[in-house]
């Protein structure tokens, strides 16, 4: 995967476009990403006793994979991702800019 939990992610498509944000879940299944303070949705909750009380709430919804880009760590651009393996044999992530790794 080239974007993972906890990543910087950048939005390029959508509503929050140029938002930054930490990835929250990734949702492998339907290629999506949960990002922390993006595609925000107001949701009407049901009450449930002693869980949650009833009302509008403001959730994160999942965005589609393809609308993020990583954020390199190190050069702090948002970048594409390629591979690399090391001399013991372990695949690491590696941005296309600055030529470091992100592992």
């Amino acid at each position: 995967m080239k974007v993972r939990k906890d990543d910087t992610v950048l939005v390029v498509r959508g509503k929050d476009r140029g938002k930054r944000g930490k990835v929250h879940r990734l949702l492998l299944k339907h290629e999506r990403v949960l990002v922390e303070g993006v595609n925000i949705t107001k949701r009407h909750v049901r009450p449930r006793p002693g869980v949650l009380q009833a009302g509008i709430v403001e959730r994160e919804t999942p965005l589609p994979l393809a609308n993020v880009i990583l954020i390199c760590p190190k050069c702090d651009k948002p970048v594409r991702v390629g591979f690399k393996f090391l001399e013991d044999g372990k695949k690491v992530r590696v941005c296309r800019s600055c030529h470091e790794t992100i592992d």
